[in-house]
């Protein structure tokens, strides 16, 4: 019998409650600073957006976003799985640039981030969202039949996506893959809490682990970027808690033991100087990778978030042209 379905006291039970109102309060709260974002301002690139929720594969909502071209055309689609502890709505730019080439772009919360639901920053299980990728780009599919689509993922958004892409059917569905700055070679803060999570992810998981706390590291040269996400509420700045920083653990163990099972086509991009996520395993996956189509880019000097550098435009153009390239474009 699971310490769950045990009897509980009284007193347990309405803890238990309270806790449960208390994050159903907190998503409410994020998920209308979601539907808030404004995604018509700056940059004058103009495309149709919307938001809706979709229900994930154990029925949580999660918030997504869909930006296309005005002009209705499509080249492909791109589907955005962010990275740990940020939000589909700091995308917006990058979906603009996409749709002025006329592809059609859509992101979704993880749970626990954004507008979706469950305890911000608390991710239960990446093998959850990675099954949640794979609905999402089912649902894209059959939405938009006979165009071709791209999953692109960030740091873990980008370990996620790379997982889900190894899934034969996943891939059937897939014209290639876009990682920037994976999470592929993950170490613990300290050898102790590598050997400590597995149990203290079962018997504490929602604890915040501020030994790992890695938000003093900077991810962006251009500090406006560096501002803007750190004080934005739906990025999730507290300590990783402990599940969470164990499943990342987990999944980047074993993408290692597995990079020469990859065939999917993929790019990787990633800065040399990125203290969160380690190029070199980068640079393992693209040497590894059974992929008869595969590319890798590395950026000389440039940090974690890639597409907040001040490079970023020119960073957007080489995931374009590369999904281009993939479709058969010529120039």
């Amino acid at each position: 019998m699971s310490p769950d379905s045990l009897p509980q006291s009284p007193a347990k039970s309405s803890k238990r409650r309270s806790l449960w109102r208390l994050e159903e309060e907190d998503t409410l709260r994020r998920r209308a600073l979601a539907e808030g974002i404004d995604m018509t301002s700056d940059g004058g690139l103009q495309c149709q957006w919307d938001t809706f929720l979709f229900f994930g594969v154990r029925r949580n909502a999660l918030f997504c976003r869909s930006w296309l071209p005005v002009t209705g055309e499509l080249k492909g689609i791109l589907i955005i799985i962010h990275g740990l502890n940020e939000h589909s709505g700091r995308y917006g730019q990058f979906a603009k640039q996409l749709t002025s080439c006329n592809f059609g772009v859509y992101a979704m919360d993880w749970i626990g981030h954004g507008g979706s639901d469950g305890l911000h920053g608390y991710v239960p299980s990446l093998d959850h969202v990675v099954a949640d990728t794979g609905a999402f780009l089912e649902k894209i599919n059959s939405e938009h039949p006979g165009v071709r689509c791209f999953l692109f993922g960030h740091s873990t958004g980008g370990a996620v996506v790379l997982k889900a892409a190894t899934c034969p059917r996943i891939e059937e569905m897939l014209e290639g893959i876009v990682l920037t700055s994976p999470a592929l070679r993950v170490k613990p803060a300290h050898p102790i809490v590598g050997a400590v999570a597995p149990i203290f992810s079962l018997i504490v998981p929602r604890f915040q682990f501020k030994g790992a706390n890695k938000r003093g590291i900077p991810v962006s040269r251009d500090p406006v970027a560096l501002l803007a996400k750190y004080s934005d509420p739906l990025v999730y700045t507290g300590p990783i808690r402990v599940r969470t920083g164990h499943e990342i653990l987990r999944i980047s163990s074993y993408l290692m033991r597995n990079f020469k099972f990859v065939t999917v086509p993929f790019f990787v991009l990633h800065g040399t100087a990125d203290k969160v996520t380690d190029p070199l395993a980068s640079q393992d996956l693209y040497n590894e990778a059974a992929s008869m189509f595969k590319d890798i880019k590395l950026y000389d000097g440039f940090l974690h978030d890639l597409l907040f550098e001040p490079e970023r435009e020119e960073i957007g153009q080489d995931i374009i042209s590369w999904m281009e390239k993939r479709l058969g474009y010529q120039f």
